[in-house]
């Protein structure tokens, strides 16, 4: 009966933790300073990449225990033109560790930008490739280099 009840504890805080994440007001926390800036085809992209523990400090909340993914990563679409942010749109990240490793998720939209979760516990560099289409349906891409000290 116990080892029931600790799988449903188990299950019910890996079900909670995105529903809870989802639903955070993450504009009002900043990201940091921008890993990545490009503009592709009239869109700025901004790519944040913060531990998990900026992350969940900056909203006030404490690091889930078992929590695997290390860093979250946050992107922010601007028209490059009138600065307006693009807050609607289907974000597919792709991160290639160091071991080469890969890590793919679609990035959940939030207050002001897309973003999901990663594992990057490894020491070394990740290349991180994102494929995104806009309001306008066009799809777009951009990738960087990130490397973890």
């Amino acid at each position: 009966m116990r080892r029931f009840a600790a799988v449903i504890a188990v299950a019910s805080l890996a079900l909670g933790v995105p529903a809870v994440h989802a639903a955070m007001d993450h504009g009002k926390h900043g990201h940091g300073s921008a890993a990545h800036e490009e503009v592709v085809d009239g869109v700025k992209v901004t790519f944040n990449v913060m531990s998990m523990a900026e992350h969940m400090k900056a909203m006030k909340m404490e690091m889930p225990k078992g929590m695997k993914e290390t860093h979250h990563i946050a992107v922010e679409f601007k028209d490059a033109k009138t600065g307006k942010a693009i807050t609607k749109g289907d974000v597919k990240v792709k991160v290639q560790g160091p071991d080469k490793s890969e890590q793919t998720r679609d990035l959940m939209a939030m207050e002001g930008h897309f973003g999901a979760d990663f594992d990057f516990s490894k020491k070394g560099k990740y290349g991180v490739m994102s494929k995104f289409k806009l309001k306008d349906d066009k799809v777009r891409s951009a990738k960087f280099w990130y490397t973890v000290k």
